[in-house]
């Protein structure tokens, strides 16, 4: 009789452990399925199967490569700074100045007087110990892009498309 309850045990067992098995199937089949959903949701493939998020990206609905810019060359500027004693310190600097569209660099040849004036002006009265280090030329690139574009709107230009300088960019800055 002992041999007929282990033998019940034992099925009863292997039938605890299937269940086991189910049961897990059961829960990990739509833990996978939801898991799949999320991965093509935040993917960006189902938002606009579903009319959500706009159209797909598709090579012809991105812009076509990177943006275009033109580099205009300034003239070389050396002017004094505002240095305190009898010693004079002069700033010598050529940059260049980067354009949102090829076609203004007529323009800002044409307003290339105003434009050196106005960086002059503003070179005359930074001191010698603001144009120290990484952040002093960053203030300074800050300040000239901002009179740039402020040459740029006293330009006399009426119409819609005004002319916009993107960055000033230093090829050579020398204090002395």
């Amino acid at each position: 009789m002992s041999g007929q309850i282990e033998a019940s045990e034992e099925a009863q067992a292997e039938k605890k452990g299937g269940g086991r098995k189910k049961l897990l199937i059961l829960l990990g089949v739509p833990v996978l399925l939801v898991a799949i959903g999320a991965g093509l949701w935040f993917g960006g493939i189902l938002p606009p199967m579903f009319g959500m998020g706009g159209t797909p990206a598709t090579a012809e609905s991105r812009e076509p490569g990177p943006r275009v810019v033109t580099f205009l060359d300034m003239p070389e500027i050396v002017t004094n700074l505002n240095a305190p004693g009898r010693r004079a310190v002069y700033v010598k600097l050529r940059s260049k100045l980067e354009l949102a569209r090829p076609e203004d660099g007529v323009l800002v040849q044409a307003s290339m007087p105003r434009l050196l004036d106005l960086f002059q002006t503003y070179l005359r009265e930074v001191r010698p110990e603001e144009l120290r280090g990484s952040a002093g030329t960053q203030r300074l690139r800050e300040e000239l892009v901002a009179r740039a574009n402020i040459a740029m709107a006293q330009s006399g230009r009426r119409d819609t498309q005004q002319i916009h300088v993107n960055d000033v960019l230093f090829v050579e800055i020398l204090v002395q």
